[in-house]
């Protein structure tokens, strides 16, 4: 006898969880995650600052503007592909009035995932095909352990890698390459603990 066939999870099945669990729907399954390690967050919050200031915050002050970076939204990218990416950025004409969006039905432009043991794996690979599936242009994977970020364009449906960067780096990187970036600032500051 055979097992009957699974629904595949949906926007409404995410609703339909505590306001306290963090969850995304990959290819109709819904998967967790636990909460953010300061390390991880530091690196949220640095991201949203050096690229939101001068793209999103500072827009007609002085900064390029034309962007939307937002952290952690909810992102249908099809009925069964719901993410919640640690940051996501939209040229503004793409996604005029995102306000009372949720979940956000337009697909980025950029997106950064912030490597953490539990997800490394599915943000390096089930992520990664599927943010190449729906075209997003831009992808950066920045691993907080390792102290690096890893710049990915999109090129006929593959993604390329652009450049890898360290600690000592400063660069300008694709598709924010208007601004320089001084990748040590991304992360907490080395103990005599860490090597």
């Amino acid at each position: 006898m055979s097992s009957p066939a699974r629904a595949s999870a949906t926007y409404r099945d995410l609703l339909a969880l505590s306001d306290d669990v963090r969850a995304e729907i990959l290819g109709g399954r819904i998967v967790t995650a636990p909460a953010p390690l300061p390390k991880h967050s530091k690196v949220q919050r640095a991201l949203g600052s050096f690229v939101g200031r001068p793209f999103d915050d500072d827009d007609g002050y002085g900064g390029p503007g034309g962007w939307w970076i937002f952290v952690e939204v909810d992102v249908e990218l099809g009925p069964h592909d719901v993410v919640r990416p640690d940051l996501a950025g939209w040229r503004r004409e793409r996604l005029p009035e995102p306000g009372d969006r949720r979940p956000i039905d337009v697909v980025p432009n950029w997106v950064c995932e912030i490597l953490s043991p539990s997800t490394a794996a599915r943000d390096r690979v089930e992520k990664r095909k599927l943010y190449a599936e729906h075209g997003i242009e831009h992808y950066w994977i920045v691993d907080a352990e390792a102290r690096t970020l890893e710049a990915f364009q999109l090129v006929s449906g593959r993604w390329v890698l652009l450049d890898s960067y360290d600690e000592t780096a400063t660069a300008r990187i694709p598709p924010f390459d208007a601004v320089e970036l001084v990748i040590e600032r991304l992360f907490l500051p080395r103990t005599t603990a860490t090597p």
